[in-house]
């Protein structure tokens, strides 16, 4: 036992991964010896992100990629497409936890990347790889070895239909970071967001733009949000809003009108239509805007 005030706080040192854009979301870096999960929507970009990564972070040690839903020449034919320098990166395609804490205890990688907890598979329990118990066990063993080891830890997780991490509640409180890759349906860009980060803050955001080189850092993110041509036009208008510590630049447009239907129409994209209804009840009680019998469309570009 230790007196909570005789105990001296040093900064972690982090490691950075290469990309502005991650570093922005991890909070400056990677921690060594924390776990980090990525999760999002299958061809989000989560094995080309975190393999670009693996190529480009800053470090003379060398790098683990445990893959356990493909197989290896799948890895090198993708990393032979992104043009990667892979001469530090050690791969192995197992399942089996105990394998891979074996190989990882000979190689002492300074980061280690699983894809995915979900195919992972421990001996302590006879369940079904992908139960809860399994996914539990596999991630307790991982992360208890990362720390012991001081290893950054990537895991990829599935997600569910609605969009939710697949798996266990519990290993969301297992990790110390986790993100979630967001993609827009018919759009090449890609958003990080953290909602759980003991090493920074939650709030951060991060943008990246599919290409056929990889994943690439969207320097100026407004330009994405805007639509806007050099004249003017009536129904648009330019906000700022932050993500984080980052002002966005977002474009915002209105339609109103008249109604053929007995009921009208409240359209609404990329806005909450809630929120909707409340601004015209707004505009209607206090800016004396009538907008009862008027179609109103909204889109946040």
């Amino acid at each position: 036992l230790k007196v909570l005030s005789e105990i001296t706080t040093e900064e972690e040192s982090r490691l950075s991964s290469g990309l502005g854009e991650l570093d922005r979301v991890l909070g400056g870096g990677m921690v060594a010896g924390s776990a980090i999960l990525i999760s999002g929507n299958p061809g989000a970009g989560k094995s080309t992100l975190l393999l670009q990564v693996l190529c480009g972070v800053l470090t003379k040690g060398v790098m683990l990629y445990v893959t356990g839903e493909e197989s290896l020449s799948q890895v090198a034919a993708r990393a032979q497409r992104l043009k990667l320098d892979t001469n530090k990166i050690m791969v192995m395609a197992e399942t089996n936890v105990e394998m891979i804490l074996s190989s990882w205890s000979q190689s002492k990688p300074s980061i280690c990347v699983i894809d995915s907890i979900q195919a992972m598979h421990t001996n302590l329990t006879d369940s079904a790889p992908g139960s809860i118990t399994q996914v539990r066990e596999s991630a307790a063993a991982l992360i208890r070895h990362a720390k012991q080891t001081s290893t950054i830890l990537i895991m990829v997780g599935h997600v569910t239909k609605d969009g939710n991490l697949a798996g266990p509640r519990i290993l969301e409180h297992m990790i110390d970071t986790f993100i979630m890759f967001d993609e827009q349906y018919d759009s090449r860009y890609r958003t990080l967001r953290s909602s759980k980060n003991r090493f920074g803050a939650i709030n951060e955001v991060g943008i990246f733009a599919m290409a056929p080189d990889g994943m690439r850092e969207v320097s100026n993110p407004s330009a994405i949000f805007l639509s806007r041509g050099e004249q003017i036009s009536p129904g648009s208008v330019v906000m700022v809003v932050y993500e984080g510590s980052r002002p966005l630049l977002v474009e915002a447009q209105a339609l109103v009108d008249e109604s053929v239907l007995g009921n009208p129409r409240r359209v609404s994209v990329g806005f909450e239509l809630n929120r909707l209804a409340m601004l015209l009840a707004v505009l209607h009680r206090h800016g004396g805007l009538h907008v009862a019998d008027q179609d109103v469309f909204v889109n946040a570009v």
